[in-house]
């Protein structure tokens, strides 16, 4: 068996770090097609969005025998969407794209939707409706990625992680509340 180096030579490397600096982070290793990718990370970040607005709805609205600890939930699930919205954001503008924070829009870019919810149970419903979307987005998008944008793909296999124990949390709830 021949003996075979798995990496460049780092003068090789050297060179190459320094053509197309202004592409910070994207290297001539990337082999994302980065349109694709910032297209989907926006439709991410506006899911993620659409979710933090629901569950802070949520959160102020909820009312009955059950609605204090429930909207404790809301509230922790939304400031853990904002957080991966703001990373979804910082990706996509590592990737020299341009996050997409336009209101115009946002609710036909996201892939879940926004319901109000009239009472705690349909609250936690529609938000297990959400979080079950989310997490088929991720896993599809993490499919896509393979191997070709593995930054972006762990970012997003961490969120995935993060939105199934949403899931859980949600549908644990419905149980406990007999819905």
């Amino acid at each position: 068996m021949a003996d075979k180096s798995f990496l460049t030579d780092i003068k090789t490397l050297r060179e190459r770090a320094r053509q197309h600096i202004e592409q910070g982070a994207v290297t001539a290793g990337y082999r994302g097609d980065r349109d694709t990718i910032v297209d989907l990370l926006n439709e991410a970040l506006a899911t993620e969005i659409v979710c933090v607005l629901r569950y802070k709805r949520h959160y102020y609205t909820a009312t009955g025998i059950n609605a204090q600890s429930v909207a404790a939930e809301f509230l922790q699930h939304a400031t853990e969407e904002q957080v991966h919205a703001d990373q979804i954001a910082q990706r996509i503008v590592q990737l020299g794209g341009k996050p997409n924070f336009s209101p115009e829009g946002l609710a036909t870019r996201s892939h879940s939707e926004y319901h109000d919810g009239d009472d705690l149970l349909e609250m936690i419903r529609e938000d297990l409706i959400a979080e079950r979307i989310a997490i088929d987005s991720y896993g599809e998008m993490i499919s896509y990625l393979g191997n070709d944008d593995p930054t972006t793909r762990r970012m997003l296999e961490s969120i995935l992680a993060m939105e199934e124990e949403h899931a859980d949390d949600l549908s644990s709830l419905l149980a406990e509340m007999g819905g």
